[in-house]
């Protein structure tokens, strides 16, 4: 028996739109992703050919070249890839506790001044980071930070981009009545975020976790500030110094740039799609 409806046909200028829509997206991407292919490729070339015209486009054969010239510019280039890993991760782990721990407050608890506080929270993210400069500079040398790690990994051991993403998220996936149910259960409230709280917002602190590491690890503005001697330099610092006065050795600095991006790399292929869930789970309250 045939089915009296009839099929809907799609108009023909959808397609084309659905068309023209993935062209854009996909030269998008082209153009995103040409500046890490000739990274990598210019890795592999003297600086000679480099700077030829036009430029090479494929790989060559002078990458071990290019590492031992990195090296002797840079001795302590692997101590910096540790340095700057160990700082990130040290950021990375603080942000996400004390976050999630100011967004839970702000999410479920009920005090005075709670919306006033939070609107102050969010204000800050409208200020220009020069702003905080000079206090910065003024404040590590007051209490003798510079030169330390703990001038880098404390500024950023609570932000308010994450203490914004922790509440909504909160608000938005955790019922109410499950931490009304963990209170008469004569559970305090730091007991119910450890035990109730963190398990369950996995999505939003991998989400958060990867945006901290990444800006952490790439930090370079507040490294300059703070960091003056090149033994504690980190990764950003160093690369920067292989440009020096009497030009750009491009090769050495091609090949540092491609193993500094490695783990960042690394990390967005291995939770790419937990960044996703993150950003869209909490979209929409149930």
């Amino acid at each position: 028996m045939y089915s009296s409806r009839k099929t809907k046909r799609r108009p023909a200028g959808a397609f084309t739109l659905k068309l023209i829509a993935y062209g854009i997206v996909f030269a998008g991407a082209v153009v995103m992703l040409l500046p890490f292919y000739f990274m990598f490729v210019f890795a592999t070339h003297a600086n000679a050919d480099i700077l030829s015209v036009p430029p090479p486009y494929w790989f060559g054969d002078h990458l071990l070249e290019n590492l031992k010239q990195l090296m002797a510019m840079r001795p302590n280039f692997w101590k910096s890839i540790g340095w700057s890993l160990s700082i990130a991760a040290a950021t990375t782990a603080l942000n996400l506790f004390f976050c999630a721990l100011a967004g839970y407050a702000f999410a479920m608890l009920d005090f005075r001044y709670r919306e006033t506080l939070f609107g102050l929270i969010l204000a800050t993210l409208l200020l220009p980071s020069f702003v905080s400069m000079i206090p910065t500079i003024l404040l590590m040398q007051q209490i003798g930070w510079i030169n330390s790690s703990k001038a880098l990994i404390i500024p950023g051991a609570c932000g308010a981009l994450g203490i914004f993403m922790m509440r909504q998220y909160i608000s938005s996936v955790l019922p109410r009545d499950l931490v009304d149910a963990a209170r008469m259960d004569a559970c305090g409230e730091f007991d119910i975020f450890l035990r109730v709280v963190l398990p369950l917002i996995g999505p939003a602190l991998g989400t958060l976790a990867l945006i901290t590491f990444i800006g952490s690890y790439n930090n370079f503005v507040g490294a300059l500030l703070v960091l003056r001697d090149q033994e504690v330099y980190t990764l950003p610092l160093v690369l920067r110094s292989l440009q020096g006065t009497n030009g750009v050795t491009w090769g050495a600095l091609s090949i540092g740039a491609a193993i500094a991006v490695l783990p960042l790399l690394a990390l967005f292929v291995v939770y790419s799609r937990r960044l996703i869930d993150g950003l869209t789970a909490g979209a929409v309250k149930g």
